[in-house]
């Protein structure tokens, strides 16, 4: 299976329709996922963490990110992506669930303690049922969740909810930053 069957296979892009039967030939469909408003972008150069054991998940992410103006930083396990952020303080965080080493879970309380990222933005991303039910029973600080397999146009979405008036992704659930306390306060 090459790389692009794999990733077709990872996400659902929601474009394509099953062919019409023969004897009923129209023109070819397209599901209804599109927004009736225009998307509302993060400004370009717009900073992203991705944070994932998969090298596929990461690559179709990236790509997806890209094509929008986004900058990439990649990580294959939560120690990693944590140093990262640190050190790069992206403006906005992918972050598996399902990770070697420490879980996605220990990774964002650890990125949430920390005075340099306890600001950013983190969607929590997996694709296993028992990691989504976790999610949602604990909601331990993130600020959105995306079910593996997932669409450009959510991504969009989930960013969208994200965005200041400056077009730059901010957190819903600061709680704990709303002392002031910015990235390098």
């Amino acid at each position: 299976m090459g790389i692009l069957s794999k990733i077709r296979s990872i996400f659902t892009f929601g474009d394509a329709v099953p062919a019409p039967k023969a004897d009923t030939i129209s023109e070819p469909r397209v599901i209804d996922e599109r927004r009736h408003n225009k998307r509302v972008n993060a400004r370009d150069e717009t900073r992203a963490l991705i944070i994932d054991d998969s090298p596929t998940i990461i690559f179709a992410l990236k790509k997806i990110l890209q094509s929008a103006g986004f900058i990439t930083y990649e990580a294959l396990d939560a120690e990693a992506g944590i140093a990262l952020a640190r050190a790069e303080t992206p403006d906005l965080i992918f972050l598996d669930i399902i990770l070697p080493g420490a879980n996605g879970f220990a990774a964002l309380r650890t990125l949430r303690k920390d005075p340099i990222t306890a600001h950013i933005p983190i969607i929590m991303i997996s694709g296993n049922e028992q990691a989504t039910e976790l999610f949602f029973g604990s909601r331990t600080g993130a600020d959105d969740f995306m079910k593996k397999p997932f669409s450009r146009y959510e991504v969009f979405a989930r960013i969208e909810r994200l965005l200041d008036e400056n077009m730059v992704p901010r957190r819903t659930t600061a709680a704990s930053t709303d002392s002031g306390a910015g990235p390098h306060s």
